[in-house]
C-alpha cells in the first residue's frame, strides 16, 4: 500500500476537512509519433502517479530537476491540461475523501456496482478534468496561475488596464469606471498603481511585469493559485520583493499556494510542506523542516548538497549530481533514482536497461545493439555483430565496471553466440512509506546514510 501525505501529515487529523485541492494518483502521459502516419510508438511519463493534498491557507513546495514533471503537474491541478489517469479534486469533505480512497484501494475489476456508481458521482462533484459547466467556471474562478515568464504570459498588444482587468470582464464582474477602479485596486494592492494602468508590458522591468500577473491572478479573489517558478527569471533582489509580496498577500487573503521551483532556498523560507519529484514520481515529501533537517531519499540529499544557500557561506562546498537523467519514455523500474544514486543497493530495481544506458553512456564499447524491449525487464538477451564483441561485453559486465549493487542484483549473464542473455533477481515496486508523521520516502533504505 503507497502512503500519501495528507493535509496534516498525520492520518485521521481533524484537520483534513481544511483541504483545498486533494491530488489522486495523478498521471499524465504524452504521447510519442513516429513515421508517416504518425502512429504511437510509445509514451513520455512525465507524471506517473502522483498523490498529495494541500490545506486551505498554506503554501506546498513542489521541487526537483527539470524535466521531472513538476510544470506538467501544476498545469494538470489548475486545469489547463486534462490528465491521463487519476485526478484532481477539489471543495471535497472528509466523509467523501474517506469514501474516495476506500474505493481507490480496491482494483478496479474487484469494484461492485455500487462502489461504480459512488466513485462516478464523487468524480462527476469533485475531480476537476469531469466536472459541470457550472462547476468548472467556479473551480476556474477559484485557481489562478502564475506562470515562470511574465513577458510571455503577458499579451504585448493589450495595455495594462485590459491584462488585468480581462478576468473581470470575462466572468462579468465589472465594467466602464468601475472595472476601472477594480483594476487600479489590484495594481495597488501589488506595489504598482493609476499612473501604469495604460502602459504595455514592454514598459515595465521584470519585477513589475511579475507583479501585473500577479494581479491579474487575484481578480477574481481565488483561494488557490499555482505559482510556477514566478522568480526564477529574477535578479536576486527583486526575487526577494516578490516573495516578500507572496507572503504578505497569503497573510491578509488567505490563499493556498502550491509553489513550483528548483530553487530550494526559496522553498525553505516559503513551503510549510514540499513535495520532492524525481522523473515524474514523488521521491520524498514532508513538512519543509522534515526535508531540510531530516531527509530520508539519496535524491533529496542530493538536491540539498548541491543547492547553495546564504547561511552556508561563500566557502561552503558544494556536490552535484552525477550521471544524466534517464529518458521519461522509459524510465528506470523500482527506484527510478537507482541509476545515479551512490548509496545503491541491489533490491533497487537493476534491468537489462540499465546495461543498455552504460552503453548508450560509451557507445565505442559496442558495434550494435537490437531486440532490447522494455518487456525485458527482468531478462533480455542483447544481439552483436560478432561473437567477440558479444564476449567483451559479457566479461565487462562480470567486472569491476559495473556498480556492485548491480553486480550483486546480476543472477544470471552468459554468451551464447553472439547474443548475451542477463538477469536481475526481481524486485518488488518502491513506493511511498512512511518516516515520521507526515512524512514519507520511496527508499528501500530504512534510513539514507549521510552522503560523502
Amino acid at each position: 500500500m503507497t502512503a500519501t501525505l495528507d493535509s496534516t501529515g498525520a492520518s485521521g487529523s481533524s484537520l483534513r476537512g481544511e483541504l483545498a485541492i486533494s491530488v489522486r494518483n495523478l498521471t499524465k502521459h504524452f504521447p510519442i509519433r513516429e513515421g508517416a502516419l504518425q502512429r504511437v510508438a510509445g509514451h513520455v511519463r512525465a507524471v506517473d502517479g502522483v498523490s498529495f493534498d494541500i490545506r486551505r491557507g498554506e503554501t506546498m513546495g513542489l521541487v526537483g530537476e527539470s524535466g521531472c514533471g513538476k510544470t506538467t503537474l501544476g498545469r494538470c491541478v489548475s486545469g489547463l491540461s486534462d490528465p491521463t489517469a487519476g485526478g484532481v479534486y477539489f471543495d471535497i469533505t472528509v466523509e467523501e475523501q474517506d469514501r474516495l480512497e476506500s474505493i481507490l484501494a480496491v482494483p478496479e475489476e474487484a469494484r461492485t456496482g455500487e462502489m461504480k456508481i459512488e466513485l462516478e458521482r464523487l468524480e462527476r462533484q469533485h475531480r476537476v478534468d469531469r466536472l459541470d459547466k457550472d462547476a468548472w467556471t467556479r473551480y476556474r474562478r477559484n485557481c489562478q496561475v502564475v506562470f515562470q515568464d511574465a513577458f510571455a504570459s503577458l499579451n504585448p498588444r493589450h495595455l495594462v488596464r485590459e491584462i488585468v482587468g480581462r478576468p473581470l470582464k470575462v466572468h462579468k464582474e465589472a465594467s466602464g469606471d468601475q472595472l476601472t477602479e477594480r483594476v487600479v485596486e489590484l495594481l495597488e494592492r501589488v506595489g504598482l498603481g493609476r499612473q501604469h494602468l495604460y502602459r504595455y508590458p514592454h514598459q515595465f522591468s521584470g519585477g513589475q511585469r511579475q507583479r501585473i500577473s500577479i494581479a491579474r491572478a487575484l481578480a477574481l479573489d481565488p483561494e488557490i493559485i499555482v505559482l510556477d517558478e514566478p522568480t526564477s527569471a529574477l535578479d536576486v533582489s527583486v526575487q526577494a520583493q516578490i516573495l516578500n509580496l507572496l507572503n504578505e498577500l497569503q497573510r491578509e487573503l488567505h490563499l493556498t499556494y502550491l509553489f513550483i521551483t528548483h530553487d530550494l532556498s526559496v522553498i525553505r523560507h516559503m513551503a510549510d510542506r514540499v513535495v520532492v519529484m524525481y522523473l515524474g514520481r514523488v521521491a520524498e515529501a514532508g513538512t519543509t523542516a522534515d526535508i531540510f533537517d531530516d531527509a530520508r531519499h539519496p535524491y533529496t540529499e542530493a538536491l540539498l548538497r548541491a543547492s547553495p544557500d546564504v547561511e552556508d557561506g561563500p566557502e561552503a562546498a558544494l556536490t552535484t549530481l552525477e550521471g544524466s537523467v534517464p529518458d521519461p519514455a522509459r524510465p528506470p523500474q523500482g527506484c527510478r533514482f537507482h541509476t545515479r544514486c551512490p548509496v545503491a543497493t541491489p533490491i533497487c530495481g537493476w534491468e537489462i536497461d540499465d546495461v543498455v544506458r552504460w552503453f548508450e553512456d560509451e557507445p565505442g564499447m559496442f558495434d550494435e545493439l537490437t531486440g532490447i524491449t522494455r518487456e525485458d525487464a527482468f531478462i533480455g538477451e542483447m544481439t552483436f555483430s560478432t561473437e567477440s564483441a558479444a564476449a567483451e561485453v559479457t566479461t565487462m559486465l562480470r567486472s569491476e565496471r559495473v556498480p556492485a549493487a548491480a553486480r550483486e542484483a546480476l543472477v544470471d549473464v552468459h554468451q551464447d553466440s553472439t547474443g548475451v542473455h542477463i538477469a536481475f533477481q526481481p524486485v518488488p515496486e518502491v513506493v511511498l512509506t512512511p518516516r515520521g508523521p507526515g512524512h514519507v520516502a520511496a527508499c528501500v533504505l530504512e534510513r539514507t546514510p549521510d552522503l560523502v
